[in-house]
């Protein structure tokens, strides 16, 4: 697929480090500047797939400008533009060391942990009598400490995160509080859709000045999952799969190929076949999440794309 952006090396004017992570490369330049390039790697399970999926970057670039743009007004972002189809800048920020995990029904690993018998989460005790995707009694919050170098991200309690000092007590209370604020909005937004936002996960940092703010992607298929809210209670009183966006989908299908991000389990091969349905699934996602007609970007030569809007935008910013 050689319409895919899975590596980058670019030279932007004031570069001063480059950042990797498992599908977002972020560029530091000099005045405290972030140019954040959202790539078309897939990550399941903490694993970096060998193939780019076409246009997931710049879906996943565009939807989470448009969730920051309509939560503003709750908490301050990260961003200043957006001046390519796979590209933010914005403000360079210390994060926390976190993510803020937050979940409205009991599913993907909350529900695998439930199903192998845990009922406890994070120090969040879960009720008996539960099943999979059934809506919790009000959202709960299951943080993770976010993972060096691939490895994977591992659960931990609101009071282990104070007590080893990865948060402050002043600074954690006010993320929970962003954290619920963010949920409860991005579930009207959804609802608008006729979608039900099921779990997401936040980030969070502090800028020079102190001040936290919302960082990385928000409400986009990679950090979220959602449901159709059409059928969501006949399928629960008939015990069949909820019918969902996000990549889940991509979960499941490794699952079922014997791949689980487990030591000495392969990656199955994917087809190009496969490959373009995956997609084409993103291009939904993005369809319903939004309400908008998605347009392609020009995919003819992407690296040089980017480096031509970046480094207009820095010129005439």
């Amino acid at each position: 697929m050689s319409n895919t952006i899975t590596k980058t090396n670019f030279n932007f004017p004031g570069q001063e480090s480059v950042y990797k992570g498992k599908v977002r490369d972020v560029y530091s330049l000099e005045d405290d500047l972030l140019v954040m390039i959202a790539s078309d790697r897939l990550s399941a399970f903490d694993v970096v797939m060998p193939k780019g999926i076409p246009y997931k970057g710049q879906i996943l670039n565009q939807i989470a400008t448009n969730m920051m743009e309509k939560t503003s007004d709750i908490v301050p972002n990260w961003l200043e533009a957006t001046p390519d189809p796979n590209v933010a800048v914005g403000k360079k920020c210390e994060p926390f060391k976190v993510e803020m995990v937050i979940r409205g029904y009991m599913s993907g690993h909350a529900a695998r942990e439930y199903n192998a018998g845990k009922r406890e989460l994070c120090g969040v005790s879960l009720p008996e009598g539960l099943k999979e995707n059934d809506k919790f009694p009000e959202p709960l919050i299951t943080p993770a400490t976010k993972a060096e170098h691939g490895d994977h991200d591992e659960d931990i309690s609101r009071e282990n995160i104070i007590k080893r000092g990865i948060v402050s007590e002043e600074d954690y209370l006010k993320l929970e509080d962003y954290t619920r604020k963010l949920f409860q909005r991005g579930t009207e937004i959804a609802a608008k859709q006729d979608l039900i936002l099921v779990d997401t996960k936040y980030e969070f940092g502090k800028t020079a000045e102190g001040e936290i703010v919302l960082i990385d992607e928000i409400h986009t298929p990679d950090s979220s999952r959602y449901f159709y809210k059409k059928g969501y209670k006949e399928r629960q009183e008939k015990g069949e799969a909820q019918k969902q966006l996000s990549k889940e989908f991509v979960r499941q299908w490794l699952i079922s190929n014997g791949f689980q991000g487990l030591e000495g389990q392969s990656v199955p091969e994917m087809s190009d076949e496969y490959i373009e349905s995956v997609s084409e699934r993103y291009i939904e996602l993005y369809e319903n999440i939004t309400g908008e007609i998605f347009q392609k970007g020009d995919v003819s030569n992407i690296e040089t794309r980017i480096q031509n809007n970046v480094e207009s935008y820095l010129k005439n910013r």
